[in-house]
């Protein structure tokens, strides 16, 4: 008889939590038992949308008293380490927001707890779910341009309150302890994600971070993240001022010695020398990697690493540029990687 998987939640301040756990209550083989979160108004929410039965006003009370498979963690960035070191130690797989952490510290603490226990950690990158994004990451990986020489990725829309994240939300994201910064943690980490995933850890980070434009306030409104590797640039830019859509044509997009590969909205464009460019419609998603829930199950099902974009070791990697990043905007000077201290 197949396993039915308890999937409890630990906290609900990361928006992104209400589509999971519509992905969760999806599969047949799950059943969401129970949900801690110290505000009233979201384990009313969980219970009367999503019919959990049991609400807590914390996730820790929820894991002392139930007996859980699998957690989906929603909570500021600075408390996922907190929460994946106790459900590590029950043997508690984890599920959790991007990006990894608020610090790298947080991230290594969370790499360390899930090895140690052998339980399995993902982090949940949206971008790991683009039927685009993933066919561009699998024909990088395939060699289709060559050896990477460049990757970049612009994150931006015009600020969590503005485009109608819940108070819930932005409350965290605007605070630079729970959230590690502002759209610099925020939205330079996609393209850490990607450029970790791709090309591991670069030699060298300069980071750039401002407000220019909220007056309200926030840690930063607009970051730029360069990474230096031995043979290839990484850029990651962050905007929460961005009131319209994206003006270039193609994001992310990389540059090799053979080529060129961009993601142009649903489409790829694909450009090698001496020939005219080419338009990829991307497959679509294939179980059992179609969403963070399922690819979960699948790991735990056949004793499998997660891997690619959402695994803890590129996340942690990821963490680190991004890290760096903040040190190196705040400290006006290119930062040498690995870090120290």
């Amino acid at each position: 008889m197949a396993k039915t998987y308890r999937v409890g939640v630990a906290a609900m301040v990361h928006d992104h939590v209400w589509g999971e756990l519509a992905r969760w209550k999806a599969l047949p083989n799950v059943e969401l038992v129970a949900a801690g979160d110290a505000n009233a108004p979201l384990r009313e929410k969980v219970q009367k949308e999503y019919g959990v039965a049991r609400v807590y006003e914390s996730w820790r009370e929820m894991l002392e008293r139930e007996e859980l498979d699998i957690v989906q963690a929603a909570s500021e960035n600075s408390a996922g380490a907190d929460i994946v070191e106790a459900c590590a130690a029950k043997g508690v797989h984890v599920v959790s927001e991007k990006p990894m952490a608020a610090t790298l510290a947080q991230a290594e603490r969370m790499l360390r707890a899930a090895t140690e226990a052998g339980t399995q950690l993902l982090i949940n990158w949206p971008t790991a779910w683009s039927p685009a994004i993933a066919e561009w990451v699998r024909r990088i990986e395939a060699g289709d341009i060559g050896s990477v020489t460049y990757v970049k990725y612009r994150s931006a829309h015009n600020g969590p309150k503005e485009i109608g994240c819940s108070e819930y939300f932005w409350g965290w994201l605007y605070d630079a302890e729970k959230n590690g910064a502002g759209a610099l943690m925020d939205y330079c980490c996609y393209a850490a994600d990607f450029a970790a995933c791709l090309l591991g850890l670069p030699a060298r980070v300069t980071g750039l971070r401002g407000v220019f434009v909220k007056d309200y306030p926030v840690p930063d409104d607009n970051a730029i993240i360069l990474m230096q590797y031995p043979h290839a640039f990484g850029v990651a830019e962050a905007s929460w001022t961005q009131a319209v859509p994206y003006a270039e044509g193609a994001n992310p997009v990389a540059y090799g010695t053979a080529g060129s590969l961009a993601v142009a909205k649903d489409k790829l464009i694909w450009q090698r020398p001496g020939q005219p460019a080419e338009t990829i419609t991307p497959p679509p998603l294939a179980a059992p990697r179609r969403s963070a829930p399922e690819y979960l199950l699948h790991c735990l099902e056949t004793n499998h690493p997660v891997e690619g974009l959402c695994s803890p070791k590129v996340s942690r990697d990821a963490q680190e540029i991004l890290e760096a990043g903040l040190r190196s905007a705040d400290m006006g000077q290119t930062i040498t990687l690995p870090l120290s201290g």
